[in-house]
């Protein structure tokens, strides 16, 4: 067989999987913890969702979207982000006339046509956050602190929040206005993405990862001035529950997102650990893209992670140790007498039935073959249950750890189960 997984795509396998689990759980149980329920939404959407909301002018509706027709001429779209279906499906079900903030999340592979990299694929992976109901500065510091704790329950300790404002519409005019006054000298020597956004969409500028073109940017005017009193007072809102909630960042006047519906607080929560591509995740505030949907005029704030980059993290943090210990298997029932056991299954499955990992050998194999099957499958204990054990109404249970061997008595089945899980640590 010659077919191959389409360029920036791939298989996702154990032990790497387990990971993946992990983290899908971790976020499920986070989530709801800060009172956002699970929305799931079309993988592909008409593809006006998308040039309506992100904007015709950014790199991901010019260059990336997988666009096509259906059978009947309709411009169809993979789904590139998570944002717009979100607010998609709020306003085409009415949600915002029943409830009042509406916290949502969602799990799920998105997909953009761009040069495959390290953490950076054509189908990849986010999971986020959306609040709609409100435009209280509170909840853009909740979304922050709830990203951030996140990355804390999975071990990342060491991520910096970056925080920024772009401030209003009218605010981010008046930032556009002096973009275009300070990169006019220089747009002639900057790169063609770079001169095209000089016309379309000047704050794209900012995200421009051209190393010559970095350099410029770098004396390009921050936000902090073109921000009108009520933007400042929201953004001084936002810093100061951060402080409130114990929640580090750092104040990055330049940041911008590479969508086109951020308004005012602006974020991005990068790590040392990933190079040049170092973002984990990142949002803000998107107040007006609920109304210029065809909404009323809704508050909005979310975020979104990159589980791609976000796992590469985690198999540099995790030990080889701990990546064995979260894919081993509990107990590995072997079978010595060369023929399945209706014993055997019974045991199998009344310890899977109380949550206990465990597997057993179907096989005709030598004692030793399976010893080095349960090793493989990094079995923490192995159950022998066999002629001479059945003679003495045993079960021997070996710790392949510690290299210890215990005898539990066979009085009756359940009680036997029952010792091997409190022996294994499992009650």
């Amino acid at each position: 067989m010659d077919i191959a997984s389409l360029r920036g795509t791939y298989d996702i396998f154990p032990p790497q999987s387990r990971i993946w689990e992990s983290v899908e759980l971790e976020a499920r149980r986070i989530f709801n913890v800060y009172g956002c329920s699970e929305i799931r939404t079309p993988i592909i959407e008409d593809t006006r969702l998308f040039t309506r909301s992100i904007g015709e002018g950014t790199d991901i509706v010019n260059k990336e979207m997988y666009t096509f027709p259906d059978r009947k001429g309709r411009s169809i779209t993979l789904r590139p982000e998570g944002t717009a279906s979100v607010v998609r499906a709020y306003l085409q079900h009415s949600l915002y006339k029943d409830q009042g903030l509406c916290r949502f999340f969602y799990i799920g592979p998105m997909f953009r046509y761009e040069r495959p990299q390290a953490g950076r694929n054509r189908q990849f992976y986010q999971l986020g956050t959306e609040f709609l109901g409100s435009t209280h500065p509170y909840y853009d510091a909740e979304s922050i602190a709830l990203l951030t704790t996140f990355f804390k329950t999975l071990g990342i300790t060491d991520a910096v929040v970056k925080l920024n404002s772009v401030g209003s519409r009218s605010s981010k005019e008046n930032y556009s206005l002096s973009l275009k006054d300070y990169f006019a000298p220089f747009i002639k020597s900057m790169c063609e993405d770079c001169i095209t956004r000089f016309e379309k969409n000047t704050l794209r500028i900012l995200d421009c990862k051209n190393p010559a073109c970095r350099e410029t940017i770098k004396g390009a005017p921050s936000t902090e001035h073109a921000l009108n009193q009520e933007d400042a007072e929201h953004f001084h809102s936002v810093k100061e529950y951060l402080c409130a909630m114990n929640v580090r960042f750092e104040i990055e006047p330049r940041l911008v997102r590479g969508l086109d519906y951020y308004t005012n607080t602006i974020f991005e929560v990068v790590h040392t650990r990933l190079g040049s591509q170092d973002a984990l995740g990142g949002g803000g505030r998107y107040n007006n893209l609920v109304e210029e949907m065809g909404g009323p005029s809704t508050g909005a704030v979310g975020f979104a992670v990159g589980i791609d980059r976000l796992v590469m993290v985690l198999e540099k943090i995790l030990s080889s140790q701990e990546t064995a210990l979260s894919d081993s298997l509990d107990v590995y029932i072997l079978n010595p007498n060369d023929s399945l056991s209706a014993d055997h299954i019974v045991m199998l499955h009344a310890l899977r039935s109380c949550f206990v990992k465990a597997d057993m050998c179907t096989e005709q194999k030598s004692f030793k073959a399976q010893m080095r099957t349960a090793n493989k499958l990094n079995a923490r204990f192995v159950l022998i249950h066999g002629e001479d054990e059945i003679r003495q109404s045993i079960i021997k249970l070996k710790n392949m750890t510690q290299k210890t061997e215990e005898i539990i008595p066979y009085t009756t089945f359940y009680t036997a189960v029952e010792k091997v899980i409190e022996r294994i640590g499992k009650k």
